[in-house]
């Protein structure tokens, strides 16, 4: 079993170990369907593999993350998200090569990604100048988020992979997003490892 940092102790509690150890294992089966899935269809492009990562990275993670004590799935834009210990754990695929999780940015600064960011994710380094849009960003919010509690917190799951290379990296954290360039701006990460080996935080 991983050996969980004082960080994911502080957040999951006594899911932390199990998490280190499942997550991570969740995101590999993920890879494999999705790598699989495309070897089947033959297409000589990589959509196959993409589209199929990003659905089964929800469901490996739920079915992983459901024996856990006290985990309870939560139904956003017709996929099955996890909260464990008051925190819903969310997966991203921010690069197709091994760069670092601080490079992440977002392909959208709207909809129910970036809005689960800015409602759940930490408070913002740096306020935002206000300049009476309060009500214009109200609008943008996405319905589905409505069944989410407020009080819940989101731990994002980030990770690099390709179909050819396989996983390269997965870190998890909490980030808020920027919305001029849409990089999330990390208020804590660390690797969660590939190879059982426990995790250091940055």
């Amino acid at each position: 079993m991983g050996s969980a940092t004082p960080w994911a102790r502080q957040i999951f509690g006594d899911a932390a170990d199990q998490l280190v150890d499942v997550v991570p294992a969740c995101l590999l089966r993920a890879h494999e369907r999705a790598r699989n899935g495309h070897e089947g269809v033959h297409t000589q492009t990589l959509e196959a593999y993409g589209h199929g990562l990003y659905a089964v990275q929800y469901e490996e993670l739920a079915a992983g993350l459901s024996p856990l004590a006290g985990a309870t799935p939560v139904r956003l834009h017709g996929r099955t998200l996890m909260i464990v210990a008051d925190h819903v754990i969310y997966p991203l695929r921010y690069a197709k090569k091994d760069v670092p999780v601080t490079a992440a940015r977002l392909r959208r600064a709207t909809g129910l990604r970036a809005e689960l960011i800015r409602r759940h994710g930490p408070e913002p380094m740096q306020q935002v100048l206000d300049l009476g849009l309060d009500e214009l960003q109200e609008s943008e919010v996405h319905p589905d988020l409505g069944f989410l509690p407020e009080d819940i917190r989101l731990v994002l799951v980030a990770y690099a992979c390709a179909m050819d290379r396989g996983m390269m990296r997965i870190e998890w954290g909490s980030a808020e997003l920027r919305r001029e360039d849409r990089f999330l701006v990390w208020h804590h990460h660390e690797p969660l490892p590939l190879d059982g080996r426990s995790a250091t935080a940055l």
